[in-house]
């Protein structure tokens, strides 16, 4: 029986290398929703190839361009929707098999929950959708019987490692002693706090082993995004930030660990190319040819491990304390660093400036509980009001500097 795919995001990174997947395996998976936030132009090419059922721009003049264009090529069987509602109809569609969750950033939180409460099998490359709403979306996926599938390579390594039979949001067996979260350290890996202060957009995007979009990419240079992926594991197994010890490891190879009480560590190696975990998620509990060479350990030669460095890389620390502050730490903590990310990209503040941005808006977090979906919305709003409030102040200092 044919698999039907929604894959939201169809156009970033994990969206592309999903279709890349799926063209592999024609026999096992129909394309019947994509979506993408602007690019008319890329999902038309994609509608193009892969003809599906559902096209979804959330910019609205982009989803008439899209429209236009589809008319022109003769493919009016495709139905094209705008505006951000029209994620979650396709997420949750009754024809849909799996979603692939692959939306950048709190804007994916909806739809996410929406697939999960269809019950469908979830394909979770958005980690902000757990650093947002972690309880209510762990909770939604039991009450609803949605199989959640982690696809960030290092969640989907710890995943792989644990033993048959295992479902995210269960408790661990009481054998595990610690996961080990890896991180490449990003382009600064080295850098002092000095050094960092003066370092470029472009040297920020940089990454030395994965191809990713800028914001991700800015995220993995502060490390912010491995303090993300903490909060992440915590819900995803059901574990606190203290049983969880990050480990640098430039190479990419080892992509996270699990450590048990007999003194076994259990790792999942291979290339640094997210079609391994996108396979894996596609056909669990199966396994499928994802296209990616095997790794040749004699090439690899050696692996290396370090401890991170809270100095000059705070943002690690700041995620671990905002998961154990609770209330609304965690959604204040994703909200600054979006606005916070987003004003550097611009060239208007200072790569130090973000953490820096992040701790004062943490500070303003209510620790009062996130019981709907409203509730996180609304502080998602208040955060970014702090926020914007503190890149206005640091874009005044950078001009001066």
């Amino acid at each position: 029986m044919i698999e039907s795919v929604c894959i939201l995001g169809a156009t970033g990174s994990i969206g592309k290398n999903t279709l890349k997947v799926i063209a592999d395996h024609p026999q096992r998976y129909s394309v019947f929703a994509l979506s993408a936030n602007s690019d008319w132009s890329g999902l038309y090419d994609l509608c193009l190839q892969f003809k599906p059922k559902y096209a979804v721009v959330v910019d609205l003049d982009s989803a008439s361009q899209l429209k236009f264009a589809l008319s022109g090529a003769g493919l009016t069987q495709i139905e094209v929707c705008g505006g951000a509602a029209a994620l979650s109809m396709i997420a949750s569609h009754d024809d849909v098999d799996t979603v692939m969750a692959a939306i950048v950033g709190a804007a994916g939180l909806e739809p996410n929950l929406a697939a999960v409460r269809a019950g469908k099998k979830v394909l979770l490359a958005n980690k902000e959708s757990l650093v947002l709403a972690g309880s209510l979306f762990m909770d939604a996926v039991k009450d609803h019987g949605a199989v959640l599938l982690p696809i960030d390579s290092e969640h989907n390594a710890i995943f792989q490692c644990l033993s048959d039979g295992y479902r995210c949001g269960d408790s661990l067996d009481v054998s595990v002693d610690k996961v080990l979260l890896t991180a490449s350290g990003g382009p600064f890996r080295g850098y002092s706090a000095e050094q960092l202060q003066d370092v470029t957009v472009e040297q920020a995007c940089n990454h030395p082993n994965w191809s990713m979009g800028r914001k991700i990419s800015v995220d993995s240079a502060s490390l912010m995004n491995k303090g993300l992926e903490l909060i992440e594991a915590c819900w995803l197994f059901d574990i606190n930030p203290d049983d969880i010890d990050v480990h640098i490891h430039p190479e990419s190879i080892v992509h996270s660990m699990v450590a048990y009480s007999d003194g076994s560590i259990l790792a999942q190696l291979g290339q640094p190319d997210m079609r391994t975990p996108i396979a894996y998620g596609l056909a669990w509990p199966e396994r499928i040819n994802a296209g990616v060479e095997r790794l040749d350990l004699f090439k690899v030669a050696s692996l290396n491990f370090e401890k991170p460095d809270d100095h000059a890389f705070p943002c690690l620390r700041l995620a671990k304390e905002a998961f154990k502050r609770g209330g609304s730490s965690c959604a204040y903590l994703n909200a600054a660093n979006e606005v916070a990310v987003s004003a550097f990209l611009k060239g208007n503040i200072s790569f130090t400036s973000i953490p820096d941005i992040i701790e004062r808006v943490l500070s303003q977090a209510p620790l009062e509980n996130l019981t709907s979906i409203q509730d996180v919305l609304d502080a998602d709003a208040k955060a970014r009001q702090f926020a914007s409030r503190y890149v206005v102040e640091a874009v005044a200092q950078f001009t001066t500097l």
